[in-house]
């Protein structure tokens, strides 16, 4: 192999790693790969160039606090889409100083 080639290149990387690398061999609560890590990762990055359209910078922000919502309420153990139906349906009624109320963390679904 001719040094500067790709493969020296990542062989060079390899062995400079190589502690770090094998780590998972010795510790079973490391990962193998970050995939997961990836996967969470992905609809950010994708949506990334779509949200430069968003029309304004106050749509920006209003997009962001959406995205926030369904977010939470994913990492809550929600379905985002019944729990936005559900949100958008009591919202008119609900007093406000109950507001909190409707938040992902506290939500329980309309009996």
């Amino acid at each position: 192999m001719p040094d500067g080639s790709g493969i020296a290149a990542a062989l060079d990387y390899s062995l400079r790693r190589w502690q770090a690398l094998g780590r998972f061999l010795h510790d079973g609560a490391v990962s193998i790969d970050n995939n997961h890590i990836e996967n969470l990762m992905r609809p950010w990055a994708m949506g990334r160039k779509a949200w430069l359209f968003a029309g304004s910078e106050l749509a920006g922000q209003r997009a962001a606090m959406v995205m926030s919502l369904v977010h939470s309420a994913k990492l809550h153990g929600h379905d985002p889409w019944a729990y936005l139906k559900d949100v958008l349906e009591r919202l008119l009624s609900h007093p406000n100083h109950r507001i909190d109320e409707l938040l992902p963390h506290r939500w329980m679904p309309a009996a």
